[in-house]
């Protein structure tokens, strides 16, 4: 990792060096595109010029010039040298790290209008909604001068720039902070066909990923709304396509299974004794019954479901135990109005409508003791990794990326290329002040915050949790330090809260990533309170404990000291933090101890401060190998995805065209039936009806036996694991027999179509097989050897009622 950071760094300097020329070019044309009088023509120009063979590096001095005059008219903000740098670098499908307060939205606009440009679209991915829209106004405002469409997605809708909506405000868009507010009458609700019709989209990664889902499962291609995948820009890239990179996105509809021994386990569990009756294994964020914990259960249930061969009943128990051991209320999860919602552990923020799978999240619903939903059949999934490798050309923006720079190189082949800051950064990062216990650490903090807010000097303090961020508003709360609290419960104020962070005397608590992507400004409007906070020291950030990844610390650092403002950062730790009593070594607690040291005085030692970052880089390659781990397997999928949804996509197409009969005929041909039989078929039941039934059979036989598939690949990967035991490797495994699984889905389409539609009865026209299921395959007994082939470790036969016949 040190060689590859001292590469890195080389190349990166001579990176920057080499776009200087450039950026002379366009600040050359500076004089003459301020005296140009409708932006509007010159982007008609460019775009005759691409289309007559000019290429966008051809026109890159000419168009970022225009952006960057279409910017001063509109937002009276003229993008810096360090921007079009950034523009550049994004323009080449690469990842800019600038340093926050540094414009990243701002850089981003001259990539996103040069590559716009070319009509196929250029998409925008930002990590919540209140961004997108924000960004999509704000923004829009620069790409509306130049006569492109602006859109955004949000959740369930869609909208579209549009300034005549309320032309008179159009200057009221900043508050008395100087940060910007979401004026919502500039967007037109549209829908979400026409939104990806602009020629720039803003939107969340979930929106895009969940659109393309969306669009491989419609009946017809009027119901589909993408439109390709020709360039994006990831907003916050680290926190998409690495923080996000273990989550697949998946759309699922709930089983008809009853959930009662959800809860009769969550009772069962929530008795049982850590040591006694379990065993929790941190690092690896597992926990397993004991023997004695096992006894426990079997004489409560009064059935031995591990002897039984039971898998529903004891991936249930294991699910109840995760819940109650291993899942924190207000840390993994809040409670509303009667729901879980998951929080997002790098950003603090809740994720509606996202679940646990597996079971688990309806083992946490019972432990809460809110309504248990029932278990989900999935339909369609995709990660992340999978879904942004489509784009023809992808790049990225962040504060942070380099940490994470050869991850992004082998994985999605991504160069990070670290953009120079426009000032100096004048930020003191102060050294750890380290604690023996959680208690005396948080003492200090709230002692280091009254002495900070005495003078006048704005504190931001983080947190890694909710639970963490109002233990320390209480604590503010009993010393009489006026405060705020920011977090996953508070997301519709973030913006507001953040920007007002700077003021003088404010102190401001949140969960460490609340508030990305909106600017703190020191002292904010009048000017005299902004050099009152320059004085008091700027702003001090406060990280109450180190997160697993170095990059969140650093992108809570970076929110202080933007701009050349003076600030300072400080980490308070204790030895009692997650990260600390899980990956820190006993040898360090050892030497702590022998200390004697008070609890609420900090520990300096040199050792110490080591075995913190020495755990966050064991976390970090973990992590790193999970996600490498997952992205290896779902590439099988991904291969399996693309042949299916291609074919499906054929018959979409072919039904389009009138094409799809002789689709149909090939079909039928191969198992015995002739065209005059099916001309037979087609005269009973009518033209018209047959070419409407031969669309719908397809796509519901294409359609049942992939969430088929889905779900045998699912089973496979559990069974392949096992065979690491007798020297196979998994992966081999897993590519060989998903090989197998799907050329025999493929031939099962076939057969299966040709079934239903020459052998299914007239009334077809009235119900189009609602009910109908492809021909089942012979049947395999419980106890018979399961005819994927897997094999227990001496190799012997695994039986289907243990691999793919366990939910049977």
């Amino acid at each position: 990792m040190g060689i590859f950071s001292k590469i890195f760094k080389d190349a990166n300097k001579k990176h920057i060096d080499m776009l200087g020329f450039l950026v002379e070019k366009i600040n050359s044309l500076e004089k003459e595109f301020e005296g140009l009088e409708d932006l509007k023509v010159k982007t008609l120009e460019f775009k005759e010029r691409i289309k007559n063979g000019e290429s966008l590096d051809d026109i890159l001095p000419e168009a970022f010039a225009l952006a960057r005059e279409s910017s001063k008219r509109n937002l009276s903000q003229r993008h810096y040298d360090v921007q079009l740098i950034a523009g550049i670098v994004l323009h080449r499908g690469a990842i800019a790290e600038m340093k926050t307060g540094e414009g990243k939205t701002l850089s981003a606009t001259l990539a996103v209008y040069l590559n716009a440009l070319e009509g196929k679209g250029a998409h925008v991915i930002t990590v919540n909604d209140y961004l997108s829209r924000r960004d999509a106004v704000w923004m829009g405002q620069i790409y509306d001068a130049l006569g492109l469409s602006v859109s955004c997605l949000n959740h369930e809708q869609s909208f579209i720039y549009d300034a005549s909506f309320k032309k008179e405000d159009k200057d009221i868009m900043r508050d008395e902070l100087g940060s910007f507010k979401v004026i919502e009458d500039f967007l037109r609700p549209v829908s979400r066909k026409e939104a990806y019709l602009a020629d720039i989209t803003y939107g969340t990664n979930h929106e895009f990923g969940f659109d393309y889902l969306r669009d491989n499962m419609a009946y017809d291609l009027k119901e589909q709304s993408q439109r390709g995948f020709h360039f994006a820009i990831v907003d916050e890239v680290d926190s998409i396509l690495i923080d996000e990179a273990r989550t697949p996105l998946i759309i699922s509809s709930p089983t008809n299974e009853s959930t009662d021994k959800y809860y009769q386990f969550a009772d069962i569990v929530k008795n049982l004794k850590k040591e006694e009756d379990y065993i929790i294994e941190e690092k690896e964020r597992s926990a397993v019954f004991t023997e004695e914990g096992q006894n426990k259960i079997i004489k409560r249930i009064k059935t031995d479901p591990w002897a039984e061969n039971d898998i529903a009943a004891t991936h249930q128990l294991e699910s109840a135990l995760k819940a109650k051991t291993l899942f924190e209320k207000d840390k993994d999860y809040v409670v509303k109005q009667g729901e879980v919602i998951i929080v997002d552990s790098f950003t603090g923020r809740l994720m509606p409508g996202r679940r646990w799978s597996g079971g688990l999240h309806q083992a946490v619903e019972a432990k809460e003791g809110v309504k248990v939903n029932q278990e989900s059949k999935t339909f369609a999934s995709i990660t992340f990794q999978n879904y942004f490798r489509m784009y023809k050309k992808l790049s990225g923006m962040t504060g942070t990326a380099s940490t994470s720079a050869e991850e992004f190189d082998k994985v999605y082949g991504l160069e990070v290329i670290q953009i120079p800051t426009n000032k100096e950064i004048v930020r003191k990062d102060l050294p750890d002040k380290i604690y023996k216990s959680e208690e005396g650490k948080f003492k200090a903090v709230v002692e280091e915050i009254r002495k900070r807010h005495e003078i006048g000097q704005p504190v931001l303090a983080g947190t890694v949790s909710i639970e963490k961020n109002e233990y320390l508003g209480k604590l503010l709360e009993r010393e009489g330090v006026p405060h705020k609290i920011l977090n996953a419960k508070h997301h519709e104020e973030e913006g507001e809260i953040i920007a007002q962070a700077g003021k003088f005397g404010s102190v401001t608590i949140a969960t460490n990533m609340a508030g990305r992507g909106v600017d703190i400004i020191l002292g904010g409007n009048p000017p005299e309170d902004q050099e009152k906070v320059k004085e008091a020291g700027g702003l001090l950030v406060i990280g109450t404990e180190r997160h697993e990844a170095r990059r969140i610390d650093d992108q809570l650092r970076g929110r202080s000291g933007r701009q050349g403002d003076p600030g300072s950062s400080i980490f308070f730790v204790s030895l009692e933090d997650d990260l600390m009593r899980v990956f820190g070594g006993d040898r360090v607690k050892g030497i702590v101890s022998a200390l004697k040291i008070p609890e609420d005085q900090p520990i300096e030692s040199r050792m110490v401060s080591k075995a913190i970052e020495s755990a966050q880089a064991k976390i970090e390659g973990m992590n790193f190998d999970i996600r490498k781990h997952v992205l290896e397997y779902d590439d099988v999928m991904n291969k399996h995805r693309e042949v299916f949804y291609k074919k499906r996509k054929e018959v979409l197409e072919n039904f389009e065209k009138g094409t799809l009969k002789d689709y149909i005929l090939g079909v039928v041909s191969k198992y015995g039936f002739s065209e005059e039989d099916y001309s037979k078929r087609e005269e009973k039941i009518g033209k018209d009806s047959m070419r409407n039934i031969e669309r719908t059979v397809c796509l519901r036989v294409f359609d049942f036996l992939w969430i088929e598939h889905l779900e045998n690949m699912s089973y496979l990967m559990d069974s392949v694991r096992l065979r690491a035991f007798g020297q196979q490797d998994p992966l081999i495994e897993y590519k060989s027999e998903g090989h197998k699984m799907f050329q025999k889905m493929l031939e099962n389409m076939e057969s299966s179509i040709a079934d239903a539609l020459m052998k299914a009865e007239v009334e077809i026209k009235q119900k189009p097989f609602a009910d109908w299921k492809p021909k089942a395959e012979p049947k395999v007994g419980r106890n018979d050897p399961c005819p994927c082939g897997a094999k227990h470790p001496d190799g012997r036969s695994i039986k289907y009622k243990h691999c793919h016949g366990k939910n049977a």
